[in-house]
């Protein structure tokens, strides 16, 4: 026969109280925002309510996703006692705002990049985070990847020597149909850059990264495949307009090809596109060193190649084997493939932790901030300076 249970008393020691979960809101409602809320959820947090484009809008994601608020507004928003962080996920144009009354209102900040559609704007939001002593957080998840870590610990430990050569490319389709449109394609919404300000801009934040090397200079040049394109259309990735109507000049590049050369003066170089027919979402490096290389390949991301003098070899992931970051970012394991969702839940678990005061100095170095969100705005601005002026161009510090 058990024993009724009784209150603990002033000697009686009891189970430690369970920290309440982040209560999170997420600003948009697209196929992103949707990305943010299963990692809010997957990392402990509770998803308290969603801004979206319309009021109505709102309560039907709020329903879909079972969530109590539908908010009418950023204010109705900021004014949810509960919510400690503040998810950013609509077009570009829109993140200075929503970010900057987040960021006031004393709520840390995850902010889909850019984080403005121009330095300056980027500047003031780091600036911003920094006074007010709050984690603000940029996806470039891509550093999340298991065998990214270990590339960059062996190059930690001076496996590669000093870099001789670095490039690569990053390539997807979703734009090749002429029908193909979005808000990313209007330079009011998305911005003066596209294809680099989207993805190229993974490209070198990653390769930064990784390799602990910044491009000072970059000669650029961008292209236009479709001159026109419609109007309207649909969301991202979701291919041709179903009712193409009316169309208008493209004014964003659909592809950018860029030679770099870092501030310790090693060579790089980067195609980036998304009119390459097939390429669903390939980012590709290879670092080559003095003493070995390193090849990662986005869609490939459960092998890396290692080259060396007398040949190569594959390594896998493997959880059980490794640097310190590669092992703890391997959940599943080796064989059982992992990729861009768990890079984004790990992204925001590590968020999380900031906000915590969890994170190990070796985690807190691998989380990109709004530094690395301005540091990307810079980078766009010297692409499109250089393609401009036909000219090498200095990436501002």
């Amino acid at each position: 026969m058990s024993r009724p249970s009784t209150p603990a008393g002033p000697g009686t020691p009891s189970a430690p109280a369970r920290p309440r979960p982040l209560g999170v809101a997420v600003v948009g409602a697209g196929l992103i925002a949707a990305v943010h809320r299963r990692a809010a959820l997957l990392a402990g947090a509770e998803v308290v309510g969603v801004l979206a484009s319309t009021p109505e809008r709102s309560r039907e994601v709020a329903a879909r996703w079972g969530v109590e608020r539908a908010y009418e507004d950023i204010d109705a928003v900021l004014a949810d006692d509960r919510v400690q962080v503040v998810h950013i996920c609509t077009p570009n144009a829109t993140h200075v705002p929503y970010a900057e009354a987040a960021l006031r209102a004393g709520r840390h900040v995850v902010c889909e990049k850019p984080l403005g559609t121009d330095a300056e704007q980027a500047r003031r939001l780091t600036e911003l985070a920094e006074e007010r002593a709050l984690v603000a957080t940029v996806p470039f998840v891509y550093r999340y990847h298991p065998l990214v870590r270990e590339i960059r610990a062996r190059r930690l430990a001076g496996e590669f020597g000093a870099w001789y050569l670095m490039h690569g490319s990053y390539l997807q389709d979703w734009m090749l149909s002429p029908d193909a449109s979005g808000w990313r394609v209007d330079p009011e919404l998305g911005g003066p850059s596209r294809a680099f300000a989207d993805i190229g801009s993974h490209w070198c934040d990653l390769v930064e990264w990784v390799s602990g090397e910044r491009f000072g200079e970059v000669m650029a040049r961008l292209s236009v495949a479709v001159p026109t394109r419609p109007a309207t259309g649909g969301p991202s990735f979701s291919g041709p307009a179903a009712d193409a109507g009316a169309r208008v000049p493209v004014r964003t590049e659909d592809s950018a090809a860029l030679v770099l050369r870092t501030t310790e003066g090693t060579l790089a170089s980067t195609v980036v596109s998304q009119v390459a027919a097939g390429r669903k979402n390939r980012l590709w490096f290879e670092l080559d060193g003095a003493r070995g290389s390193a090849v990662f390949d986005q869609e490939n991301p459960e092998t890396v190649w290692l080259g060396g003098a007398d040949g190569h070899r594959i390594l896998v992931r493997d959880p059980g084997q490794g640097s310190a970051e590669q092992r703890r970012l391997s959940h599943l394991p080796a064989g059982h493939a992992q990729g861009y969702a768990q890079c984004f839940e790990a992204f925001v678990a590590d968020t999380y932790a900031a906000v915590r005061g969890d994170l190990t100095p070796e985690q807190r170095d691998g989380l990109p901030t709004f530094a690395d969100g301005l540091r990307s705005a810079r980078l766009v601005e010297a692409v499109l300076r250089s393609a401009r002026d036909n000219a090498w161009t200095k990436v501002e510090v």
